[in-house]
């Protein structure tokens, strides 16, 4: 989700289906007055939100910015014909590492 997205999502605030697990944090005094300031300007939006929000921004941005790696094996052949290699770096670990927690998290 885009920041953009997100400042749509506050403005309609729809509801938001969570974990039970809970993460706690100490924010920066910064970080932590930006928060407020964003909770404040959408009426019905608390802190909480804003925080989880942005994380899942932040972590979308952080898939998409993970570079890929070609490996060895040639998994299929792109329009041209030419080889396309599974990726070596770090994100099919990384995905499966998502699956293997998120199954746990229910």
């Amino acid at each position: 989700m885009s920041f953009r997205a997100l400042l749509e999502k506050w403005q309609s605030q729809p509801a938001v289906t969570k974990t039970p697990a809970q993460y706690q944090i100490r924010l920066d005094v910064d970080d932590a007055a930006r928060v407020e300031a964003l909770a404040d300007l959408f009426p019905g939006i608390d802190a909480e939100t804003v925080i989880a929000d942005l994380l899942s921004a932040a972590l979308n941005a952080t898939e998409a910015a993970m570079p890929y790696e070609p490996g060895d094996e040639a998994v299929a052949q792109d329009e041209f014909g030419d080889p396309v290699y599974a990726d070596a770096g770090l994100t099919p670990d990384y995905l499966k590492r998502v699956r293997e927690k998120r199954s746990k998290l229910g």
